[in-house]
């Protein structure tokens, strides 16, 4: 029988898959399914960008209801797989509370790479972007290192303030004065070819792709939030980049 305990256990798992990327249907059809599995007779889901309200009707009658909010996302895509296969366990075996506890603890400690790859990551991808977009070599070695210091400010800026529009623009103004100079000292080539291969690193792909998702599958409302989110943070991405262009006298040419 599904108790207290059980519905936060199972809220941990819709929050988790939420926050690391998740689209609204695949949350909300866990949630359904694990509650099912418990012999609940009536299960009501529902999810947006920030929030999840579950209501269950158990066998006896009695009615169960939690909320979570939702403050912050950080995407991660094996996180989800791990709790997609942490769900069907469930549904198969019905363990006691008590070890979907340590098995959410255990996925949670994973960390799925060390803050090198993360940088070296950052570089390949600027430094890809910008040959794939025109730039020379010299441009792609330079979108690469400004790459790098990206993430640093990155991780410095959220540590100040944890809002995502704040921090792009900041980071993409930084990143934009760091570009418009290594033109202007002629290191650089292109400055909208080094530019454009980071900002590839910054716009919000899976919150669009997902909005779309969530459109398509019948949340309209999820994926209208969804899709503002990423349209304002894309305009954030270009406030900040084009503050720096006007203050600082970048040119594209």
């Amino acid at each position: 029988m599904l108790t207290e305990e059980l519905l936060y256990c199972v809220m941990d798992i819709g929050e988790q898959m939420l926050v690391s990327g998740a689209e609204i249907n695949r949350v909300e059809d866990s949630i359904r399914r694990i509650c099912k599995a418990y012999s609940a007779k009536r299960i009501d889901v529902f999810t947006i960008t920030s929030s999840i309200v579950v209501t269950v009707q158990r066998e006896d009658g009695s009615i169960l209801t939690q909320t979570r909010r939702i403050y912050k996302y950080s995407t991660n895509l094996d996180k989800v797989d791990k709790l997609n296969s942490l769900s069907r366990y469930i549904c198969s075996n019905r363990p006691e509370p008590e070890y979907i506890i340590d098995e959410l603890k255990e996925i949670n400690k994973e960390k799925v790479y060390s803050s090198a790859i993360e940088y070296f990551a950052y570089a390949i991808i600027a430094g890809g972007f910008t040959i794939f977009f025109g730039g020379t070599l010299m441009d792609a070695l330079v979108s690469s290192l400004i790459a790098i210091l990206l993430k640093l400010f990155i991780i410095v800026v959220q540590k100040v303030d944890k809002n995502v529009i704040f921090s792009n623009i900041i980071c993409s103004f930084i990143i934009g004065i760091l570009a418009i100079i290594s033109v202007n000292v002629g290191v650089g080539d292109n400055l909208d070819k080094i530019i454009i291969g980071n900002i590839m690193l910054m716009i919000p792909g899976i919150a669009l792709t997902n909005s779309i998702r969530d459109i398509i599958s019948g949340d309209t409302i999820s994926g209208l939030f969804r899709l503002c989110e990423a349209v304002v943070v894309a305009l954030s991405i270009a406030v900040g980049f084009g503050i720096a262009s006007i203050f600082f006298g970048g040119s594209f040419k």
